[in-house]
């Protein structure tokens, strides 16, 4: 049975010291991201500006500026629109599903396997579907609109609204 002996965290490296007793193997992780984690950053020129209109279920428009690399999802929760996204931008549920509106569609690239099965699974999915958390903004999509369903498989169940990270 393997036990884990050691768990030392650094700057640069993580070490586990993992093995049987009396041999001992070591094994070697980089560090990562954690999921959710985004550092905002204001744009530096106008060049990098991108802006984006939210439409939320009750037809309330948002406008708002977001920079070229920008997450949708995280870029909505920075500015209190209610879009849940649960799993934190990890591909794991539907809860940031919206509409993309008019030719903003069809500038976006393709959706990944991933993406389109959970779509699947996404109520009142439409043809301009798309995950929030998979939509990066870039220079294209200024003005894009995005429009909130009326409904989504909310993982919350005491009332939590999202909050930017």
């Amino acid at each position: 049975m393997l036990r884990l002996l050691l768990r030392k965290f650094g700057n640069t490296s993580n070490y586990l010291h993992i093995g049987r007793l009396p041999e001992h193997k070591w094994m070697h992780t980089t560090n990562s991201l954690l999921h959710g984690e985004y550092e905002w950053q204001d744009p530096k020129s106008e060049d990098e500006i991108v802006r984006i209109s939210y439409i939320d279920k009750d037809g309330k428009r948002t406008d708002v500026k977001g920079k070229v690399g920008d997450n949708v999802l995280y870029l909505a929760h920075r500015h209190g629109i209610e879009m849940e996204g649960a799993c934190e931008a990890s591909l794991a549920c539907t809860t940031c599903h919206v509409y993309v509106i008019g030719k903003y569609y069809d500038l976006l690239p393709d959706a990944e396997e991933k993406e389109d099965d959970l779509l699947d699974m996404a109520p009142f999915l439409r043809e301009n579907s798309r995950l929030g958390c998979q939509i990066i903004l870039k220079k294209e999509l200024d003005g894009i609109v995005l429009q909130l369903p009326t409904a989504t498989r909310n993982f919350y169940v005491d009332g939590h609204k999202p909050k930017p990270h």
